[in-house]
């Protein structure tokens, strides 16, 4: 089934609304959820591709594994990645997507023919010292100078209602994702105070405007409805340094595992992470992670990686 982009969904919101043009945090594991019967054939592409090697080498080789970028960027497009890119610091802390990462994925879109690519970050840190510190704006220049925005001012964003919804009945989103026509996820995997971890799904709401009310809300409930109407088309999980503790804003214990995670599947890409790498000292799997068990069983996505088709190389 085709995939609705976020001008389709638009469309068909206005139909029948109007808008605006150790942690407590990771639970115990839960009861046993049903899962998808594991089919006896290996689809033509993994559900995810996992590669080892340098920040360049290891993007393109995870993302041809799901059958290149042209898979999901068509001549034409719009496109919008959404990195970390929300504190002033280098890569070295880990609290932000590596700009060799970013770069390469631009470069890809650019690559398979898009006509626009934004890189677009709310940040929480003053946002000229995001764009400097992080290295990200540096990195993308040479593929397009106006490429890397952070994006804070009221009049960016438009409201929307989420269908479905739990208890983020509705926000307001970057206008420019709103009219793209690819949405690409490429958070850095860290940990979270108040989420557990912060990996793609986590990450969506650097793309709101009012991020601050869903900590007043069930924090984990609402990534899931924000997650429902921001699915990423693909996420690209930077995991060669991984800040296993003291996120989002470091400083933490910082591993360098130099791994890609990539997934048409926001959910399945979050799951892996939330397995391969230790968390505050010990491992987790993927349903102690509260947001993503829900996001599991709202359909948005699988975290039962075990019957998944995992495929990992060096690059």
């Amino acid at each position: 089934m085709k995939k609705i982009n976020r001008r389709e969904f638009l469309k068909y919101q206005a139909a029948s609304m109007a808008w605006i043009a150790g942690s407590s945090l990771l639970l115990p594991p839960a009861a046993a959820i049903a899962a998808p019967e594991k089919t006896s054939g290996k689809s033509k592409t993994p559900d995810i591709a996992v590669a080892r090697g340098g920040a360049e080498s290891a993007v393109r080789a995870a993302v041809a594994m799901l059958g290149g970028m042209e898979a999901f960027v068509r001549k034409g497009d719009r496109v919008v990645i959404k990195p970390n890119m929300s504190f002033a610091s280098g890569p070295e802390r880990a609290a932000n997507t590596h700009p060799e990462v970013v770069r390469t994925i631009a470069a890809m879109c650019r690559e398979a023919g898009a006509d626009r690519v934004l890189v677009l970050d709310n940040p929480l840190s003053p946002a000229e010292q995001c764009l400097e510190a992080s290295g990200i704006r540096a990195a993308c220049a040479d593929i397009d100078r106006d490429m890397v925005h952070t994006v804070s001012s009221r009049r960016r964003f438009a409201e929307v209602s989420i269908e479905n919804a739990e208890t983020l009945k509705s926000t307001d989103v970057m206008r420019e994702v709103l009219a793209s026509d690819v949405l690409i996820a490429a958070p850095v995997a860290k940990s979270h105070s108040g989420a557990g971890v912060s990996l793609s799904m986590k990450g969506m709401m650097g793309l709101i405007y009012n991020r601050r009310i869903m900590h007043r809300l069930d924090l984990h409930a609402a990534i899931a409805d924000l997650a429902s109407l921001l699915r990423a088309d693909l996420t690209v999980i930077d995991a060669t340094r991984v800040l296993s503790t003291g996120g989002p804003g470091g400083p933490g214990k910082v591993l360098t595992p130099d791994t890609i995670i990539a997934s048409a599947d926001m959910v399945a890409a979050d799951a892996y992470a939330v397995s391969a790498f230790e968390w505050y000292g010990r491992k987790y799997t993927p349903d102690q992670v509260k947001h993503v068990r829900l996001a599991h069983q709202r359909g948005l996505g699988r975290m039962d990686i075990e019957n998944l088709d995992v495929k990992e190389i060096a690059a």
